[in-house]
This record gives C-alpha cells, structure tokens and sequence, in this order.
C-alpha cells in the first residue's frame, strides 16, 4: 500500500504531462508519427498514451521530452501571435537550430538534446536569455 502512495505523485505528473502535451498535438496539426516521434514513442503506445485511462509508465526520457516540448510550446505562444505560435514547428526555419529544417523535424531526429536547444533558442528569441 506504501508503495502505491508514493507512486502517485509520479503518475499524477504523467497524466498532466500527457493531457497537455496532447492538447499541444491538436493546436500544432502534428501527425501521429510526428508526435510518437517528439515523445520518443511508437505510434501505437502514443495512441494508448493520448488516452486518459492510459497505465503504462513514461521513461524518465519521456517525461523530460514532453516537460520541455509543453515549455516550448508556452514560448511560442508567449512570442508569436496564435497563428504562427501554431505553425511555427512545421515551417521550414534558417535560424542556427535548423539549417532550413523545420523544427519539428530537427526535434525528432536530434532527440532530447535538440528539443532543449529548440526551447533555450526560442527563449533567447523573447528575451529569456
């Protein structure tokens, strides 16, 4: 029984970064495959995980990737107005990060590594750093 309360805080914090990241799917447009990719995921555990009675656990890689993609997303929202905030990841990009890639596909090939730069970049790009 212990164990199981000590737990929930855990699986409290998936579900939220689940349900949000989710929502973030929808307003980008993103494919399957392109959000099992960011969430480093097969498309067939991204559509049980989209699921609110979802019981698998996330890797700590996971988590981290969905907390920095959520960050990204409140970035890009907090930078551009609604319709480039939403489109942003899909357009091709010159800036340092992307070498004409469009930032999606930099995240997904590049990993955590490169959705952190992603996020830093676009901080820096409204003044965080």
């Amino acid at each position: 029984m212990k164990a199981k309360v000590q737990n929930r805080p855990a699986i409290d914090a998936q579900a939220v970064a689940l349900k949000a990241f989710s929502r973030m799917v929808e307003t980008w447009a993103l494919t399957a495959a392109e959000a099992a990719g960011l969430a480093d995921m097969s498309e067939s555990t991204w559509k049980r995980a989209k699921k609110t009675d979802f019981a698998g656990e996330l890797t700590h890689d996971q988590m981290l990737r969905l907390s920095a993609l959520i960050g990204l997303y409140k970035s890009l929202e907090l930078y551009f107005n609604p319709p480039i905030a939403s489109r942003w990841i899909k357009l091709a990009n010159q800036g340092p990060e992307f070498e004409g890639q469009r930032p999606i596909d930099a995240m997904i090939r590049g990993g955590l590594p490169k959705i952190i730069r992603v996020r830093t970049y676009v901080d820096a790009l409204r003044g965080g750093v």
